[in-house]
């Protein structure tokens, strides 16, 4: 078994919300917008689609093909702006099974992901992506198995509605939970 096979690591490629600010006033925390890689095993996780996703993409050039679980907490334009520059995406024989839930307004993932590169907010469609995009719609609070991969969700308190994701393997856990607002008088249950 290699050493892969028993590690959970994670590698933060995007941290900053709203607007990027690379710099060197960002140099410890980093300055892209939402990306989070997993790696549980022989599994690489994904979590967000911010500009953090380029820089995470221009490394996996090196290791093609790629396979990779991608996970949108929601929609909003610092977690999804990346992805049309994830060139991973644009090349044949990778593939990446790419999970959201419906949005409040009953647009899927792909309905967005694709809507954002639509003329004339971007010059390339969707459709050009080369690799093989799996879309998966999830439904809030229903685990999903990855091998021997659970990952949980759970509603966020958040604008036009986020999802919190835990990945648990082996005994390890880790949650990614972005975009939350906190209550004043209490903890918010759903990331207990």
């Amino acid at each position: 078994m290699s050493s892969m096979q028993n590690q959970f690591t994670v590698h933060f490629w995007g941290v900053r919300g709203s607007i990027a600010s690379p710099g060197a006033e960002t140099v410890r925390y980093g300055g892209n917008t939402p990306c989070i890689e997993m790696r549980v095993g022989e599994s690489r996780l994904i979590f967000d689609g911010g500009t953090g996703l380029r820089v995470l993409g221009q490394t996996l050039l090196s290791q093609m093909p790629v396979e990779a679980h991608m996970f949108f907490t929601h929609s909003h334009w610092d977690h999804i702006q990346g992805f049309p520059f994830f060139v991973p995406a644009f090349v044949k024989g990778n593939c990446f099974h790419i999970y959201g839930a419906v949005a409040p307004n009953k647009a899927t993932i792909q309905q967005r992901l694709n809507d954002q590169m639509l003329h004339p907010n971007f010059p390339v469609p969707l459709q050009i992506m080369g690799a093989d995009l799996k879309f998966n719609d999830i439904e809030v609070g229903k685990p999903l198995e990855i091998g021997d991969i659970k990952v949980e969700t759970a509603l966020l308190n958040h604008p036009g509605e986020a999802m919190g994701y835990r990945v648990n393997w082996r005994g390890y856990a880790a949650a990614y939970v972005t975009d939350t607002e906190h209550f004043p008088d209490r903890l918010d249950e759903n990331v207990l």
